[in-house]
């Protein structure tokens, strides 16, 4: 998306990547409307059916004049079936056509996830990628209260927004006392709690927010990710936060370090399913297949990763995936395979509130959850303890 929109001033900037969004999040409702206007099918790949996607999604969802979205629509087929994109949305407005209250998840992800999590959990999916998430704010030292009056406080150094602002324009941005990072995705880090000077190893780390966290509580961090671009991005937030982290470009399934850590953090590499509200394409690319080559990469990268705690220190694996083969899952191949090594169970004193270990200690966040507050991103974390010698 980023390529595509260079040249763009800021606000068809925005407008652009919000007509793509909520085009891919509504886009099985939207193909039920053109499926039941036209005599035949029309494919999934052909020009038609996109142009009436992006021109439905603008007209439904994004309530842009219905004038404007046909004169940008037509353009797009030239040489192509003008009358019948011209003819759909005329109907559309004539009819004034409605979307459901909830957007419908693809068929395979709802199926997956029923399966592994029920259906009530499914409708609590669609709920939440019915709409853009609000903004999740973490802050290197707790805020006033002054500063963020229209802001609210789920955890410690959290704050959560409406959409809407530009996050370039809030409060101490330029200052750096804080970062755009959604509440789920601050667990991990949380979980390790103050680092009084010790060493963590943050793995996969660009493009920051986990490395952020820890620097503002006190950890030695050595951040280390495989990608010199998202590492660029990674810099130049430790520099606008004025934190501090020895930065590594390195793969992690060949590169080492020279010592082991007091602690481990890696959040791995998946398929990035419980972030389907920010990025909705994700539900229309991931297919069994990415999920199991994932589980494979992250069973490798978590054996390598145990290799390089201290006797008795912690290591925390995370995934923002709603797949149990890349957490449940993947916990309990671990530890049939490390003797020794336990879960360390998270306790509510560290958890949001509304965030509840399960019988186990280990945190699974669902869309359900702090869905009345604006909800949070799908994340599985673990907390493991290594064996003392």
């Amino acid at each position: 998306m980023h390529a595509a929109t260079q040249g763009l001033t800021a606000t068809d900037r925005a407008f652009a990547v919000a007509i793509v969004s909520e085009t891919l999040r509504w886009m099985v409702d939207l193909d039920a409307l053109i499926d039941g206007a036209t005599a035949q099918i029309l494919p999934d790949d052909v020009k038609s059916r996109a142009v009436l996607r992006i021109a439905l999604a603008q007209l439904l969802v994004l309530k842009s004049p219905g004038h404007a979205v046909v004169s940008t629509a037509l353009p797009l087929v030239d040489g192509g079936p003008r009358r019948l994109v011209h003819a759909i949305l005329s109907r559309a407005q004539q009819e004034e056509w409605q979307l459901p209250d909830r957007a419908t998840l693809p068929l395979p992800t709802a199926e997956r996830w029923a399966e592994q999590w029920g259906l009530p959990m499914v409708e609590a999916a669609e709920a939440a990628w019915s709409a853009p998430p609000p903004i999740d704010l973490s802050f290197a030292a707790e805020p006033g209260t002054e500063e963020w009056p229209d802001a609210v406080s789920l955890a410690p150094r959290h704050r959560r927004l409406p959409r809407g602002q530009a996050v370039e324009t809030m409060p101490g941005y330029r200052e750096g006392g804080w970062w755009v990072q959604d509440l789920a995705a601050s667990l991990p880090a949380r979980l390790l709690g103050a680092g009084e000077g010790r060493t963590v190893l943050d793995l996969c780390a660009a493009p920051g927010g986990k490395t952020m966290q820890l620097a503002a509580a006190g950890w030695n961090v050595v951040a280390v990710d495989s990608s010199a671009k998202r590492l660029e991005r990674l810099r130049a937030n430790m520099e606008r936060t004025g934190l501090s982290a020895d930065i590594v470009q390195g793969d992690i399934r060949s590169w080492a370090p020279e010592d082991q850590a007091d602690a481990v953090l890696l959040d791995a590499p998946c398929s990035a399913t419980g972030i389907f509200r920010r990025h909705p394409d994700v539900l229309h690319r991931i297919e069994p297949r990415q999920i199991a080559e994932m589980a494979e990469l992250q069973t490798e990268l978590l054996s390598r990763a145990a290799r390089w705690v201290k006797p008795g220190g912690t290591l925390i694996y995370a995934t923002c995936s709603l797949e149990q083969a890349e957490g449940e899952d993947q916990v309990s191949t671990f530890l049939d395979r490390h003797a020794g090594w336990s879960i360390d169970p998270a306790r509510a004193d560290e958890l949001p509130e509304a965030v509840v270990a399960d019988d186990k200690g280990l945190i699974r966040t669902l869309p359900a959850m702090l869905a009345d507050a604006g909800g949070l991103d799908g994340f599985f974390v673990a907390r493991l303890r290594a064996p003392s010698g």
